[in-house]
Parts: structure tokens; C-alpha cells; sequence
């Protein structure tokens, strides 16, 4: 949840702000031996999965087991904005911050036990692909799949590839769009050629990278200031030189070291903390491709779970990883990276509102012993790259399902497969041409725009998403209109919030009291509550969708094997249902063959091509180089019989005993384990 709010508030690096570098070779070969490493991954996933159709290419086939799951949940969601940004937030404001980071496992275990068996019943591969199956139509689904592509280009592309070409480029001497280009390239590369499993598995392997990175650098950041004990005593005592007198500026909160702050004066209150949070967290968590789609592709419901646990207990980490990094980098640096006045700041970082956002690279590159830069330099590396290549399987699976089939609706396989391709190379030029206006953003603007669209556009979302699951009579109209109100309100907040800025420190609040008086936490409680409250109303003042069109789509039947009547298949959204068995007549004789289809497959995959098995085509002989483009992409040869298992057993969400047992266990220590860090710091 810290990559949509954090790590975007913090992440507006400058060109000035690191000081001159000098990598030896050590360093150039780790930085060679990781680059290596990853593309052999990369490939190796490539060759094992089936990537000539959907199913292999957007969900690695289904069969990917727990520890690669929860591996690829953690790496993309930790980006390298999140390095700069938890530690940014921590030396300016304590420890506080690290409680996204903890809620996360409460939300994760809501995406293991409630959402994804749901998910992986109602037979998706998109989130909007589930409100279409749920409500019929088409505007909710193009609404999501829109709302999402945007998020995905202008908010965690450009936050992180910004910031981590911001790091490289310092370290290496680089030009930034050298940088930006390089690891786009690669990350392209198996992405484009792979799918989800060279994602999956190049995940796994950059998880390995950042935590050991990070840890090491965890490591040498508390032995320069003497331990852990140390932390609390010399971080409430670096105050800056320099600041504005008979004010507390500069001066380190009161509650610094206290996670649970008070509800009406603190930056983040507790209310807000408890409440607010964890609908964010459910819609980032439970709600979003990039996150669910992993737990799509698991081997089964156990292995979804278990990958969701695994996730949720390295979630424990970046409070100690980064954030508190953060804070030994204000002891350490406490002029430069505490400091107030805007004069000193823009010495220091070349920008007047503040310089926590320096923390983390400042002190990598001053504690890191020579030769071992290339490891963090790394870390950067596997942390922007994991994101990069999360998002754009993600968004290619969104368009190419969801928008694409909506233009050309009797799209071959192959040709579903190429146009995700060439989708990923569109949002890599995109996301280049974005980056001169984040460059000119530096001052913050952009990024408090972006946390902006992340925080007032979520809950709505979040809120239909788990009424859509636990309330069977929530209809169509009701959800697409709370969604277009619960909209609106959110962008008059969000536009407010961009024209009113923060008052610098000491001065007066002049904003509007809906901007100044009402932390964002709270109103996305406010929003959360308008959302649902517009939902049940339209909801109860037009038809009720029919039990027949909502088998294994909502919490209460995710068990039913009863065969399932899409709801286009019908007029239910248009007339009563006993009319149109009236006209149709009670078997349905006019739609007999879209009914048999379902009658012998209740999960039928519309996306399915059928070939003419009694009459086959002779096949030309390719050319060497067709071949081999062929063996590149993943293109199959064309067969007469399907080699995919049949798509009743990649649904099933019947657990075997120990399985599910252990799974169960390993859920609770992780809630406890969230439970006690909350008690413990609260």
C-alpha cells in the first residue's frame, strides 16, 4: 500500500542531490553478474510455460506455487520509489509510516481467504472481466480497465522509474534517459517474450536481491550510530542548525516513535490509521490486477493462500529496511536532510520544500564500503524493475482483455498474443515521453497529485468490489452509479488539493476546512460511506439480478456447481425475467446453441477459439526465421485438440486437508504477528 501513497509523496529526486561516485570493478561485475542472473531467469521461465495462449501468457499457465506467489506479491509492490520514499517519510516524521506497510497483512489475508476464492470460482482473468461476469454490460468493465491503464502510466510507472533512474544515474554518471531506456529495454524484453511466468519467476529472484541488499545496508546503517537502542534518543535530538526561531520547526515530533497518533492533531490519526487505511489497502491489495493476477496464477487455492502469507510476513520488514534507515540518515545528515529553511534545503537538494527525500540514497552512498555500491546499485535495479515488469503484464492483460476484445470480439489466440505485446512496447514509449514532466514536477506538485488520484479514486472501488462479493442483491445501476458519484467526489477533492498547498512550516492554514480540517484517511471513510450508501439505494430501487446468473460470483455460492447463465445472454437488465421465458420459451430454444456450450462447460472461456476438427487445413512449411520468432514469442502450432487441463480443474477451490490446515495456521501467525507490532509500537 506505501508504493500508492509514500513512496509517490516522497519520490521527487533531484540531479544535485548525491554527491560523486566512483564504482570500481567489483562493483560493475555485481551489477553484470544480477543483469545476467535475471535474464537467465528470465529465459528459463520463458522455455518452461505455455505462452501461446491466455492462460499461459497473462497467468503463467496456473500452476505456480506458493513461495514464487507471495515472492512476485512483495517485489511488485516494493519499487524503487518505495526505498525513497518510506525512508523519506520516516526522517521526517518517525515510524509511523511503517503501519502501511503492516496493515498490508491484514489485507493480504482478505485477499487469500475471501477475494481470491471467489476470483479463481468465478473462473476471471481481469478484475473488470469479474464486475462484467457480476453485473453484466459493458461500461463498469471499460470504466475499471480505463481507470486502471491510467493509474498504471502516470502514477507507478513514471514515480518509479523516475526515482530509480535518479539513482543510477548519480551512481554510473549516466544520461538519465540512458538509464531509463537500458532498463526499460530489458524489462521489455522478457516481459513482452515471457509473460507472467518469466515475471513470476525474475520476481522471485529480484525478492532475493532487495532483501539481502537491504538488510545489509540495515546492518551498517545501525552499527554507524551504535545499535538499535541508539535510534530513539539521537533521533529525537537531530534538530537542523538552521530554522525559523520560537517555532518547532524542524524539531522531530513529539510521537515520532508511536504508530497510533492522535486522532484530531496527528499526520497520520489512529482512526484514520485503523479505518481509512485498510479500505486503501483492500482496494490496492484485493482489488488491483498488478496484485491479484499473482494469486490468479497459483497452482490452487492453497498455493494462493499460502503465497498471500509469505508476502504478508516480509511486509514486517521495510519498517526496518527503509524506514528507520531513514531516520539514521536524518542523525546522521541532520542539516541536509532535516532541515527547514527553504534557502539551506535548496542548497542541499536543489529544491525549498524539504530534503528527507535524499535520505535514503545519501547515506548508501556514505556508509556503503568501496566496492559494494554495485549491491545497492543492484537492489535499486531489482526493485524499479520488478515493479516495471509487474505493471506492464498487468496492463497488457487489462487491454488485451478487456478493451481489445471489446474491438475485435472474435480475436484468435494469436492474435490476443501480439496485440499484449506491442501494448507493452506502446507503454514503454509513453512512459518515456511522461518523464520530462515529472522532471518538471521536482517541486513536489505532481506527486502530491498523484497520491492525490491513488487516495480519492480508490475506496469507491474498494467498497463495490467486496459489496459485489458479500451482497448478492447489489445490481448494475447500483454500482456504476455509486462508482461515477463516488467519482466526482473524490476528483473535487483531489482537485482541491492540488490547488490548495500545505502552508510551509509556521505559517498560517488558509486552505478550505474540507482540505485542511479533514486528513485523507478520514475522507476516504467519507467517501467509502457515500459509495456504499449510493449503492444500496439504486440498488433497492431497481430489479434484483437472478440467482441463475450468480452462481460462484459472490462469497455465498463460490462453492455452487450449478451451471452458471451469463447475464448478456439474456434481457434481464431490460425486462423481467418471466417475460422473456415467455418469448424465448423455457428452454431457451433461441440461444440454443450458447446455452449447450454451457450446458457441457459451465466455465467456458468466451476467449476460446474452436477449430474445424473434421476438415483440417494443410499447413505451409515456415522459414527458418519464422521458426524462430515463433520459438521467441511462444506462438503455438495450430492443433485440432486443446493440451489445456479442462477449465473446471483450473477452478476448483476445494482445498486437500493438510494443505488447507497449514495454510490456516500460517494465516494466524501472520495476523498475530501484525497484531503484536501494532500493540508493541502503537
Amino acid at each position: 500500500m506505501a508504493s500508492m501513497t509514500t513512496a509517490s509523496n516522497e519520490a521527487e529526486t533531484t540531479a544535485a542531490l548525491l554527491p560523486d561516485v566512483n564504482l570500481e570493478t567489483w562493483d560493475f561485475v555485481v551489477i553484470g553478474v544480477y543483469f545476467a542472473f535475471i535474464l537467465a531467469v528470465g529465459i528459463w521461465a520463458m522455455c518452461r510455460t505455455n505462452r501461446g495462449n491466455v492462460d499461459g501468457f497473462f497467468l503463467a499457465g496456473r500452476d505456480i506455487t506458493w513461495f514464487p506467489v507471495g515472492a512476485s506479491l512483495f517485489s511488485s509492490n516494493i519499487g524503487s520509489g518505495h526505498f525513497v520514499g518510506l525512508a523519506g517519510t520516516g526522517a521526517a516524521a518517525g515510524i509511523a509510516v511503517g503501519a502501511f506497510e503492516w496493515n498490508a497483512m491484514l489485507t493480504l489475508f482478505f485477499l487469500g481467504w475471501i477475494f481470491a476464492p471467489v476470483y479463481i470460482a468465478a473462473g476471471v482473468v481481469t478484475m473488470p472481466e469479474y464486475l462484467k461476469a457480476r453485473f453484466g454490460g459493458q461500461r463498469i468493465q471499460l470504466y475499471l480497465s480505463v481507470l486502471s491503464l491510467l493509474l498504471y502510466i502516470f502514477t507507478k510507472i513514471s514515480a518509479d522509474l523516475f526515482a530509480g533512474a535518479i539513482f543510477i544515474q548519480e551512481a554510473l554518471g549516466w544520461n538519465l534517459y540512458l538509464a531509463m531506456v537500458l532498463l526499460l529495454s530489458i524489462t521489455a524484453l522478457y516481459t513482452v517474450t515471457g509473460g507472467l511466468a518469466a515475471v513470476i519467476y525474475t520476481d522471485t529472484a529480484q525478492t532475493f536481491v532487495m532483501t539481502g541488499g537491504a538488510i545489509v545496508m540495515m546492518v551498517l546503517s545501525f552499527d554507524r550510530i551504535g545499535g538499535y537502542d541508539q535510534l530513539e534518543p539521537k533521533y529525537m535530538q537531530a534538530i537542523p542548525a538552521l530554522r525559523p526561531e520560537n517555532t518547532t520547526c524542524g524539531e522531530p515530533r513529539a510521537d515520532s516513535f508511536h504508530v497510533f497518533r492522535d486522532p484530531v492533531t496527528g499526520d497520520l490519526p489512529w482512526p484514520g490509521l485503523t479505518f481509512g487505511l485498510t479500505i486503501l489497502a483492500t482496494w490496492y491489495w484485493c482489488t488491483d490486477q498488478v496484485i491479484v493476477q499473482r494469486t490468479l496464477a497459483a497452482e490452487n487455492l492453497s498455493h494462493a493462500k499460502g503465497g498471500c502469507v509469505m508476502a504478508g510476513l516480509l511486509k514486517a520488514m521495510p519498517m526496518y529496511m527503509m524506514v528507520m534507515v531513514g531516520m539514521i540518515s536524518r542523525i546522521i545528515f541532520t542539516d541536509a536532510v532535516g532541515c527547514v529553511l527553504p534557502e539551506e534545503c535548496m542548497k542541499y537538494c536543489g529544491t525549498t520544500v524539504g530534503c528527507t527525500n535524499v535520505a535514503y540514497p545519501k547515506l548508501v552512498l556514505e556508509i556503503m564500503p568501496t566496492g559494494a555500491r554495485g549491491l545497492l546499485l543492484a537492489v535499486m535495479m531489482a526493485a524499479l524493475m520488478s515493479s516495471l515488469t509487474s505493471v506492464f503484464n498487468s496492463a497488457s492483460t487489462l487491454f488485451t482483455c478487456d478493451v481489445w476484445t471489446r474491438i475485435r470480439k472474435h480475436a484468435s489466440q494469436r492474435e490476443l498474443m501480439i496485440v499484449g505485446r506491442i501494448f507493452i512496447l506502446v507503454m514503454v514509449g509513453v512512459s518515456i515521453a511522461w518523464v520530462p514532466i515529472v522532471q518538471a514536477a521536482a517541486s513536489g506538485q505532481l506527486f502530491d497529485y498523484i497520491q492525490s488520484i491513488t487516495s480519492y479514486l480508490g475506496p469507491p472501488i474498494a467498497v463495490i468490489f467486496i459489496t459485489a462479493i458479500f451482497w448478492s442483491r447489489l445490481n448494475e445501476p447500483g454500482a456504476f452509479w455509486s462508482l461515477v458519484i463516488g467519482m466526482i467526489i473524490g476528483v473535487t477533492r483531489m482537485i482541491l488539493d492540488f490547488v490548495y498547498s500545505p502552508p510551509a512550516c509556521g505559517k498560517e492554514d488558509t486552505r478550505p476546512a474540507i482540505v485542511g480540517k479533514v486528513h485523507y484517511l478520514y475522507f476516504a471513510l467519507i467517501l467509502a460511506a457515500c459509495t456504499l450508501f449510493i449503492a444500496i439505494v439504486v440498488s433497492l430501487c431497481t430489479p434484483p439480478i437472478p440467482n441463475k446468473h450468480l452462481y460462484r460470483l459472490t462469497w455465498w455460492s463460490r462453492m455452487s456447481k450449478r451451471k452458471r447463465i451469463p447475464i448478456d445472454t439474456t434481457f434481464e437488465l431490460h425486462g423481467s425475467d418471466q417475460q422473456h421465458d415467455k418469448e424465448q420459451g423455457a428452454g431457451y430454444t433461441n440461444n440454443a446453441m450458447v446455452y449447450d456450450e454451457y450446458e457441457t462447460n459451465e466455465y467456458a472461456n468466451p476467449n476460446t477459439v474452436y477449430t474445424n476438427k473434421s476438415n483440417p487445413q494443410p499447413r505451409k512449411e515456415k522459414s527458418c526465421f519464422r521458426k524462430g520468432f515463433d520459438l521467441f514469442c511462444g506462438f503455438e502450432e495450430e492443433t485440432t485438440t486443446s493440451q489445456q487441463p479442462p477449465p473446471d480443474l483450473l477452478m476448483d477451490i476445494n482445498e486437500e486437508k493438510w494443505p488447507a490446515v497449514i495454510v490456516n495456521i500460517a494465516g494466524a501467525i501472520m495476523l498475530s504477528t501484525m497484531v503484536f507490532l501494532f500493540g508493541f509500537y502503537a
